[in-house]
């Protein structure tokens, strides 16, 4: 299928339209500049290798798939990176790669908002990232250290003279999800329902059955911005919605997407990644004494565990053509940097799979990278730290229950649900 020439549009936040570009799905639709060779069908998600280890799966796509491959299926066609150097030049090259149209959320047309800052490319990214790094920077964060330990503890409380528990609805989730309603400013009384909206979003698939669910979301932060308007915190939201950069302040449409995507992005990613850790630490009583061995190494610890137990994809739209390992890419092409993958690149990370508590320290993406970083990955780090630290204090030896089966279901943010512990 021919494709015509593509210009991305300069996007404005304050008169957001819905992308020109269609997404292309299936193999019916892949264009004509496309090698055959190169084309594959993973369907990875879905795909039941994939779901019964996913990081066994990213680890092998070195050795069975191009670095560089056209994935054609229902979720959408796009050229998938694997290779490190690759996903690492997509993140700070916004010359060629577009943020625009990056997120799968549908958008009633007719009042249409972007995503912010995740769909607004450089320059003009730069305005919405420093209204909110002052509450997320290294230094910023560090005051939340005491809140993360007292709430590791009391989640500890809870369960540990069970001898059991389901670490997911126990700690993983309320840790970060607390301490993130903290920052944003909205009532710990409602957690397990915005954790629902959010599970529901993220692991549907079908856009006719997202917009239910993005309907009751936005409905809920259009109240929660006015509450902020009138009734001014210290919170996150509150600090979007009276903002005023260079002196003029936001549009209504620029603060909903700036709340409505921090909401979604800060509830579904750590309780993963904590998830996935927990599964490997029951399962490798060794390592688990190896780590409370060495407790000043915490933070190489972390940060390599974060290598190995990535969670998140990362989208992009050509701005021009693009040739890169022999590949002609075109303007227009989409483009997904499979993370989880790219830190398994054995070019970069020898033995890619083992789990190297002093490996020469080297960037991983498991926070993207570049100008859309993740704005939450230095607490990301800091409760990953203070849970490890306090749990293995406390529950030092712990497995997972007998007979328990644990499953990976799909979805965007790869982790193990439920993961049942006994001690």
């Amino acid at each position: 299928m021919a494709t015509a020439p593509i210009v991305i549009p300069e996007n404005d936040p304050r008169n957001p339209v819905p992308f020109p570009l269609p997404r292309l799905a299936g193999p019916d639709q892949v264009p004509d500049h496309v090698p055959e060779a190169l084309i594959r069908s993973t369907n990875m998600l879905f795909n039941p290798e994939f779901l019964a280890d996913p990081y066994a799966y990213f680890s092998g796509m070195h050795e069975k798939l191009p670095p560089i491959y056209y994935d054609v299926g229902r979720m959408g066609n796009a050229w998938n990176l694997t290779k490190h150097e690759d996903a690492f030049f997509a993140l700070r090259h916004g010359e060629y790669f577009s943020s625009a149209s990056s997120t799968p959320f549908p958008r009633d047309p007719s009042d249409y908002f972007y995503f912010l800052p995740i769909e607004i490319d450089p320059p003009m990214h730069r305005k919405y990232r420093a209204i909110v790094d002052p509450l997320v920077n290294p230094q910023a964060v560090l005051k939340w250290e005491e809140r993360i330990r007292k709430l590791s503890n009391d989640l500890i409380d809870a369960v540990i003279a069970k001898g059991e528990c389901e670490f997911t609805e126990d700690f993983a989730r309320p840790l970060p999800v607390c301490v993130f309603l903290d920052l944003m400013g909205l009532p710990q009384d409602m957690r397990d329902q915005f954790v629902t909206w959010v599970v529901q979003l993220l692991k549907n698939f079908d856009p006719a059955q997202m917009i239910p669910t993005m309907k009751i979301i936005g409905d809920y932060l259009k109240s929660a911005i006015e509450d902020k308007r009138k009734n001014p915190d210290e919170g996150m939201i509150s600090r979007i919605v009276h903002a005023a950069p260079n002196g003029e302040p936001l549009s209504d449409k620029e603060i909903f997407g700036f709340v409505f995507f921090v909401f979604i992005a800060g509830i579904d990613t750590v309780y993963a990644t904590l998830n996935n850790i927990w599964y490997w630490l029951a399962r490798n009583p060794d390592r688990r004494h190896e780590m409370m061995a060495d407790p000043d190494n915490i933070n190489a610890q972390v940060e390599e565990l974060l290598r190995v137990f990535s969670v998140t994809f990362s989208g992009r739209i050509l701005k021009q053509d693009l040739e890169l390992r022999g590949v002609q890419m075109k303007a227009g092409d989409r483009l997904t940097s499979i993370l989880p993958a790219c830190n398994y690149d054995p070019e970069v990370f020898p033995e890619p799979r083992k789990i190297d508590f002093h490996r020469p320290r080297k960037p991983i993406l498991a926070f993207a990278g570049g100008v859309h970083s993740c704005m939450g990955a230095h607490l990301a780090r800091l409760e990953i730290k203070i849970g490890l630290q306090e749990w293995l204090k406390r529950i030092p030896e712990f497995s997972v229950k007998p007979g328990a089966e644990i499953k990976y279901p799909p979805s965007a943010v790869v982790g193990p649900e439920p993961l049942p512990l006994v001690w």
